[in-house]
């Protein structure tokens, strides 16, 4: 998995799926929510996601009054978070 940030973006390439990966997404989410509280995640390939990862991105709205918005460019990745009822708190759309 690699990632990528610009300016309120963090896109990410690849699966999502060991705690490596969530160790790298909370670090880029930290380093951004020192100056953004207005962020777009933007998954491009990754299938799934892991529950860790999901955990932090929900407190990250939750807790944090951060203004979380998710593109995936995945189908089954959509289906996950409809499935698990966050489309909503995450503004999730497929593109």
């Amino acid at each position: 998995m690699d990632i990528e940030t610009s300016s309120n973006t963090i896109k990410i390439r690849g699966n999502i799926k060991s705690v490596a990966d969530y160790q790298k997404i909370k670090v880029a989410f930290e380093r951004m929510t020192h100056e953004h509280k207005n962020i777009l995640l933007d998954i491009q390939d990754s299938i799934s996601i892991t529950s860790s990862v999901i955990g932090y991105l929900t407190k990250l709205v939750q807790k944090d009054g951060i203004d979380l918005s998710i593109s995936v460019g995945s189908e089954s990745l959509m289906e996950l978070f409809d499935d698990l009822n966050l489309v909503a708190l995450f503004k999730v759309k497929k593109v």
